[in-house]
């Protein structure tokens, strides 16, 4: 679908994951309709957003905490079928369901001001509305300043914007001396396809998160040597996690963004759930780690204690950033380098709410920052004092 000129609307939803599916489901409820009062846009080439791009052999079945979107379960699905597929699958489902016409595929370049100082730097004004009483800038409140979002398929004038993007496009590499000299391959968990291309290798698997272990434990069957290496020692997480063990989780993730830092994700401060395949690699040895070594060579790897590991791979499963370049016309980070906001919305720019972002970076917390997002807004652009629908308590994992 193709537009020229500008095209206008009252909010623009920037990624079709679980956030931004949640939030657009959640933009009906109030009363926004697809295509005429707001669009969702994704550049990725089919429906699923992350999930479209896990590795074959991530079958459904070793997937944690995937929570349902609002208004439609997943049931039914085969636990050896590759997650990819399966949650592929129920989100193309569910965009056709609720009708959520997603733009695809289409990139957004930039957001930014129509003209003018962005709405930052004038004076606010206090504003008792539908959730609470909120600072907001005044030109959130103006209805004639809107957001220009440049796309590929051409460029939108917003009321408001609610941004999904995740993190999948922005694949962290740590800085390590000595990569450029390393002989063997090098490559991020993001390009992970399954373990044959590791078959007879000697492989080095950096970091301590979900990825590194699940790929870690496919790849020592077929590997000639493994090693793990992680920053910080790995906490495993026995039994149970409750509600009030993910309240606290999410807490000391809010806080960091209370502060104007880059958030950590919920679920590294959750810990490991100790799974039988867990228990069973730590028995064998494959699961024991060693800490960061302290530079590559041509032929592996050294510790500054005088260790070595030959090497033929290393697998930097390190995890991901916040994508949102696209945001930095607006000027919405702070000088600690992450975005301050209360609740979904940004401090900076009472129109530009992020979710699937720090607090709300898990499978659960994604759809309950999209009904917020998608409350405030309304209220914001109507001025209605009442919220659009009652407060439903979703029940579900915190992790991801």
């Amino acid at each position: 679908m193709n537009y020229t000129g500008v095209r206008e609307v009252e909010v623009v939803v920037v990624g079709a994951g679980q956030a931004g599916l949640a939030a657009a489901f959640h933009l009906r409820r109030v009363g926004y309709e697809p295509d005429r009062d707001f669009v969702v846009l994704d550049h990725s080439p089919r429906p699923g957003g992350a999930w479209q791009f896990r590795w074959p052999t991530l079958t459904y079945d070793k997937v944690h905490g995937m929570h349902a979107l609002p208004g439609m379960g997943l049931t039914g699905a085969d636990p050896r079928r590759p997650s990819s597929e399966v949650i592929g699958g129920y989100f193309d489902d569910y965009e056709r369901t609720f009708g959520l016409r997603v733009h695809r595929p289409v990139s957004v370049t930039a957001v930014r001001e129509e003209g003018g100082l962005p709405p930052w730097k004038k004076p606010v004004v206090a504003r008792a509305g539908s959730v609470g009483a909120l600072t907001e800038s005044v030109g959130a409140l103006e209805g004639e300043r809107r957001l220009l979002v440049e796309t590929s398929e051409g460029d939108y004038a917003a009321r408001a914007l609610i941004n999904a993007t995740g993190t999948w496009d922005r694949p962290f590499w740590p800085r390590i001396p000595g990569q450029e000299v390393f002989g063997g391959r090098q490559l991020h968990s993001a390009q992970y396809r399954g373990p044959e291309a590791f078959r007879a290798a000697r492989v080095v698997v950096v970091g301590g998160g979900t990825s590194a272990v699940q790929q870690l434990l496919e790849i020592a069957p077929v590997a000639a040597a493994t090693t793990w290496v992680t920053r910080r020692p790995p906490v495993f997480r026995e039994g149970p996690f409750g509600e009030e063990q993910g309240r606290a989780a999410v807490a000391l993730v809010e806080e960091r963004v209370r502060q104007g830092l880059p958030p950590r994700s919920v679920v590294s401060v959750t810990g490991l759930p100790m799974t039988e395949a867990i228990r069973r690699g730590r028995e064998s040895g494959v699961l024991d780690r060693l800490p960061l070594f302290e530079r590559l060579t041509p032929t592996g790897a050294v510790w500054g204690d005088g260790r070595t590991v030959e090497a033929d791979v290393i697998l930097y499963a390190t995890g991901f950033r916040p994508a949102l370049d696209h945001l930095a016309p607006l000027r919405l980070r702070e000088p600690g380098g992450g975005i301050r906001m209360e609740g979904t919305r940004t401090l900076r720019d009472a129109r530009v709410h992020l979710v699937g972002y720090g607090p709300s970076a898990s499978t659960i917390g994604a759809n309950r920052a999209g009904r917020a997002a998608a409350v405030s807004i309304r209220g914001m652009l109507t001025e209605d004092s009442q919220p659009a629908y009652e407060e439903t308590e979703l029940a579900g994992s915190l992790a991801s």
